[in-house]
């Protein structure tokens, strides 16, 4: 019987995510320019797939394309990181209290923890994180609301690789991340979406404290606590 042989990745596919790794990981740091030819000329290619590349990079916000400027990687300010986490506030702890509330199983979001604690480099602990935010909304039931948070998840990745540059808080992050999983286990649904949206402020908080905002989230929160005073 003949085996069937293993697709191989398209150049521009393969282009692709390699530039969206050297974004995340820091290598091409937010504004730099990303010239076709010298990308081309690195990956050993036509400038066409760079040229297809650089336009799904830029329909998921980790480039910019200008008619002027050419292409560039996108600048992180705090308007960036308000938009890209007021969506996560509003979206990812309902996620998760849902997929809690269903008996999904979190087994995912374990093994990236385990990954992320035992990551030797800023790359591999990004990636680890990534997944393990990914393998709490993900089984919430909802494919729609999956893929909504899915479309932020590069843009989250970038503003976090700008921040553990300047503040490497990863160890915080993971002690969190813990809290939030032990939460989800014990079957605690609003405990751990409580929890997680306390860590996605606390960490756009403390990596951009201009950036102030309040979800409908936090706001019910205020309400139920002062319903209780």
């Amino acid at each position: 019987m003949t085996s069937v042989p293993t697709p191989i990745p398209s150049r521009t596919q393969y282009v692709l995510e390699e530039i969206k790794r050297r974004i995340l990981t820091g290598r091409l740091t937010p504004g730099q320019a990303l010239v076709e030819t010298d990308l081309a000329a690195q990956f050993g290619v036509s400038k066409t797939p760079v040229r297809e590349a650089l336009k799904t990079l830029a329909g998921t916000g980790l480039v910019v394309m200008s008619q002027y400027k050419g292409v560039t990687v996108r600048m992180v300010d705090a308007d960036m990181a308000r938009e890209v986490y007021d969506v996560r506030l509003l979206l990812e702890p309902e996620a998760l209290k849902r997929a809690v509330r269903r008996g999904a199983s979190l087994d995912d979001a374990r093994e990236a923890l385990t990954r992320a604690d035992g990551a030797t480099d800023t790359a591999e602990r990004s990636l680890a994180n990534r997944e393990f935010h990914r393998a709490l909304y993900l089984p919430c039931g909802n494919p729609l609301l999956g893929r909504m948070l899915d479309e932020v998840r590069d843009q989250a990745a970038l503003v976090s690789a700008v921040a553990w540059a300047a503040d490497p808080s990863w160890e915080r992050e993971a002690d969190e991340h813990r809290v939030i999983l032990d939460l989800a286990l014990a079957g605690d649904a609003d405990g751990a979406a409580r929890a997680l949206h306390a860590h996605i402020v606390s960490f756009v908080r403390r990596a951009f404290p201009e950036a102030e905002f309040e979800t409908e989230f936090a706001a019910a929160e205020k309400s139920r606590k002062d319903g209780q005073a």
